[in-house]
């Protein structure tokens, strides 16, 4: 996701005009009345410890809460080195609560469940853990944690991205992924992660603590496909995104930008919650023959201006400005952006606070942008936060990281 993470954690991209990554499993969680929700924090979490203070505030009068945890080094002098490690050194906030049941959710894919479901799966096969599996297919299955399950729903292996991923029995060409979304017995979590600490291990729950649990704990497989959510279409069953990747991360707004979206934002019966600060709407301006403020098949978010320009299959967050005779196309505008006049913008994200400079083209010849210091990965050019357009090789790359150009 470089350079979409040079100064964020992954769950704090915008996405959606409006939305940050963690806004959907939070509004999960809320949505299936789960209302007791800690955010372990540690890689440059400073724009995602904003979004949630000011924008998930729960009533502390029933004691409900979503609270951010950073790396605190409670157990020694480690930061956080896996997710297993993440949790055990945050313990005093399972230990502080004392409950019988603890989820433990990934912060940054995009989709919709009832947590519910999913627990009662849990409680019905008296479990000690519950694993969420969708089915992908094979050639993209080896990014994820890949389960051989029986048919009782018993998770007979755990491979944590195998290089051949194993097959479905009966389906050909798809294999069974884990989604990173658990719910454990308290007891059995604990006792688990107290036994990965003293064993050499890379500390983490994919790679470590749940296949050390498989043939010794009932561990299962809940089918996330045949969770159902109130005001569902059957074209949005069993959509879920890691958006991984800079091209993934596109897709995935232009999933939203279709006519009819596999991903209903609009569904009022599950919303997707957020934080946006009190802008005014976005307003559309000039009805001149040659110039007309117009958005077709786009996402507007509030305090935008389109000022004569033309907005395609896009989306824009807020405060984003287009001026006279510019045009985008198929691109992800985030907050602030600023567009000249005449400018063009083609399959590209721009960063938060980018002024596109008058008469400007990105995304037509890949080699020109790359000569900017963009990064261009799979026909996508990103534009880095605050990047200065008007000299050419601004854009500083940290030694040792891969920009995909």
């Amino acid at each position: 996701m470089w350079p979409l993470t040079a100064e964020r954690a992954k769950p704090a991209v915008p996405i959606g005009g409006r939305y940050r990554l963690v806004d959907f499993v939070l509004s999960n969680l809320v949505n299936s009345g789960l209302f007791k929700i800690k955010v372990l924090t540690q890689y440059k979490s400073d724009s995602l410890n904003t979004h949630i203070a000011r924008g998930w505030r729960l009533s502390a009068m029933l004691n409900f809460y979503v609270e951010v945890v950073p790396a605190q080094q409670r157990m020694g002098k480690e930061w956080f080195r896996g997710s297993a490690d993440a949790m055990f050194q945050s313990l005093n906030i399972i230990t502080d609560e004392d409950p019988d049941i603890v989820a433990i959710f990934g912060g940054d894919h995009i989709y919709k469940m009832d947590v519910n479901q999913m627990l009662d799966w849990h409680l019905d096969r008296d479990a000690d853990v519950t694993v969420a599996a969708i089915p992908v297919p094979v050639a993209t299955a080896s990014a994820f944690g890949v389960l051989n399950v029986g048919e009782d729903g018993a998770i007979l292996s755990f491979d944590e991205k195998p290089k051949r991923p194993r097959e479905m029995p009966g389906r050909p060409g798809w294999a069974l992924v884990s989604m990173g979304n658990y719910i454990f017995e308290t007891e059995s979590l604990i006792e688990h992660l107290r036994m990965d600490q003293a064993e050499d291990s890379s500390h983490d729950f994919g790679r470590n603590v749940l296949p050390s649990m498989v043939g010794k704990r009932r561990v299962f497989a809940y089918d996330f496909s045949k969770n159902e959510i109130p005001g569902m279409l059957e074209r949005e069953r069993g959509y879920w995104r890691d958006v991984g990747t800079i091209d993934a991360y596109w897709q995935a707004n232009m999933d939203l930008v279709s006519v009819n979206p596999i991903f209903d934002l609009y569904n009022m019966r599950w919303p997707i919650r957020t934080y946006t600060p009190p802008l005014p709407p976005a307003k559309f301006v000039f009805a001149e023959s040659e110039r007309i403020g117009m958005a077709t098949d786009s996402l507007v978010s509030e305090g935008c201006i389109i000022s004569g320009g033309r907005i395609d299959r896009s989306v824009l967050s807020p405060g984003v400005r287009i001026n006279s005779f510019a045009h985008v196309e198929e691109a992800i505008l985030m907050d602030g952006v600023d567009v000249g006049r005449h400018a063009r913008i083609r399959r590209a994200i721009i960063d938060k606070g980018v002024h596109i400079p008058a008469d400007m083209e990105i995304g037509y010849d890949h080699d020109e942008d790359r000569a900017r210091g963009l990064t261009v990965e799979e026909g996508i050019v990103v534009v880095a936060k605050e990047a200065d357009l008007t000299r050419r090789n601004r854009v500083f790359v940290p030694e040792g990281v891969e920009t995909h150009q």
